[in-house]
């Protein structure tokens, strides 16, 4: 069996076991149409099946190539998925003076909100899509793509994550995607952490 294989089955018998372990049956990913939220959601798929629930959080700053992915996966792999916008959250909140900077922590933050209250609504788990790369480096928003109640890819760097994704039959639309953070600055913010684009 080769590594990546052996990878999958680990986690799926991770996720199955740590999520056994709190009583539940169910999990929540969201979904942006990139290869670290891809990647979880097949391994989940692959866990859980129809128990999975994957939830994409466009907002008016997201772009339509990367919820036609999200949508291309969901095709691929059966996997059921809704739509909540967080556009109404961002609207109300943002105003002239705020920077890019400012606005992809809120959207992070606000999408996790989001996720989080449909975990509760589906009594499920949230599953984490951060990789080892992204965790050494300080590349998320705390308390926003940070935060969950289980990270399966937290142990593997972005490399790994590619090859795990070619393994699992991601599409390449996602595979080949460029790796960019389409509303933010490359500046550490006052959590000492980056914010992911603000696709997520």
């Amino acid at each position: 069996m080769g590594k990546y294989a052996l990878i999958t089955d680990y986690l799926v018998r991770f996720l199955t076991d740590e999520v056994k372990k709190t009583g539940l049956s169910r999990v929540v990913v969201g979904l942006s149409g990139g290869i670290d939220s891809a990647v979880v959601a097949v391994l989940a798929q692959k866990a859980f099946g129809d128990d999975l629930l994957c939830v994409k959080m466009p907002s008016q700053y997201s772009s339509q190539s990367s919820l036609d992915d999200a949508d291309e996966l969901c095709a691929l792999f059966n996997i059921k998925a809704v739509t909540k916008s967080i556009e109404p959250l961002l609207k109300v909140f943002e105003n002239d003076s705020m920077d890019n900077l400012r606005k992809g922590n809120f959207s992070a933050r606000m999408r996790m909100a989001t996720l989080y209250d449909v975990s509760a609504e589906q009594s499920a788990l949230v599953l984490g899509t951060s990789n080892k790369s992204e965790l050494m480096l300080g590349y998320g928003t705390l308390f926003g793509d940070l935060a969950s109640a289980v990270n399966p890819i937290g142990d593997l760097y972005k490399s790994e994550v590619f090859e795990l994704a070619r393994y699992l039959g991601v599409p390449k639309s996602i595979i080949k995607m460029p790796v960019i953070a389409k509303l933010t600055s490359r500046t550490i913010n006052h959590d000492f952490n980056y914010p992911r684009d603000i696709t997520l």
